[in-house]
Parts: structure tokens; sequence; C-alpha cells
């Protein structure tokens, strides 16, 4: 696996180029060759994150 990739969808609205770059980039940022903006590569050591699920308690509910 010494030719792995972490890929990468450029945040700017208007380039929206997908990044390849080599894992060791993880953490640090890198410039999109499209657009020239600064692109934070996500650690990869924490799972995704999963939307918060709504809980109903009392303070929710309006009599």
């Amino acid at each position: 696996m010494e030719n792995a990739l972490v890929r990468v969808m450029c945040p700017n609205l208007r380039c929206r180029r997908i990044l390849a770059v080599p894992v060791t980039a993880r953490g640090k940022s890198v410039k999109c060759r499209g657009c020239g903006a600064l692109v934070k590569i996500p650690d990869g050591n924490k799972p995704a994150q999963k939307p918060a699920e709504q809980t109903e308690d009392a303070s929710d509910i309006i009599a």
C-alpha cells in the first residue's frame, strides 16, 4: 500500500476538483491545483461523524 491515496474534494464551490494526495498528507493542508485554495486533509484517525440523533424530551413539547 505504498501508493495509497486520499481523495478529497476542493471546498471552493467554483472548482470542486477531486484532489488525490498521498496518505502522508493526512492532517496537513494542501493547495488545490485548480484554484489555489488551501484544502485541509482529514486525519483519518477518527471515524466520520454521524448526524446527531434528535431526541424528544419534555422541554421540546409545547402544550
